[in-house]
């Protein structure tokens, strides 16, 4: 089993989010994350990008309330549209983060495996594991309620935000 520590330094990193249709949570992630590589630096060297485990929203934009609640904080989600998850995705990215564990589930059924495997880059891994301060382990789907859902979706997804662009920057200065 390779760790972290393990992983020789990267010239460039590929992560996506997932969540189950690509319309909420995981293109929240991608806008809120790339939006944090970009005042890093670093938009040349990681790769962002979102997908769903789930094809019901394919080619889809982002849910209204998840664009309006980020358009608040500074993020823009209009250009995303909807994709599913794909086996090709284990060779292209380097983290697959999820937002709950039918996500990781499924995600892990997808791309078979949470350990890389040959020909893998992929390592599955719950997306909150890098806000040891939030007590949730799951980012909750803001779908079915109100607005303060996508604002609390938020509110976790630019904290573990931030730990994962500490873990990156990291990783690229090894």
């Amino acid at each position: 089993m390779t760790t972290e520590l393990d992983t020789p330094p990267l010239n460039k990193l590929a992560i996506l989010f997932v969540c189950t249709g690509n319309i909420c949570r995981s293109p929240t992630a991608e806008a809120v994350f790339r939006a944090k590589v970009a005042e890093a630096g670093l938009a040349g060297l990681v790769e962002v990008g979102s997908a769903g485990t789930h094809g019901y929203h394919i080619g889809d934009p982002p849910d209204p309330r998840s664009v309006a609640a980020a358009a608040r904080r500074g993020y823009d989600l209009t250009g995303l549209r909807g994709r599913q998850l794909s086996t090709y995705d284990a060779e292209r990215f380097d983290y697959v983060l999820v937002m709950d564990r039918d996500n990781y589930s499924a995600s892990v059924r997808a791309l078979g495996g949470a350990e890389p495997s040959d020909g893998q880059r992929a390592r599955v891994r719950m997306f909150l594991d890098f806000a040891p301060g939030v007590r949730e382990v799951e980012v909750p789907d803001p779908y079915v309620g109100g607005p303060e859902g996508f604002e609390h979706v938020l509110d976790l997804i630019e904290e573990a935000s931030d730990g994962l662009l500490a873990e990156v920057l990291a990783r690229l200065e090894r």
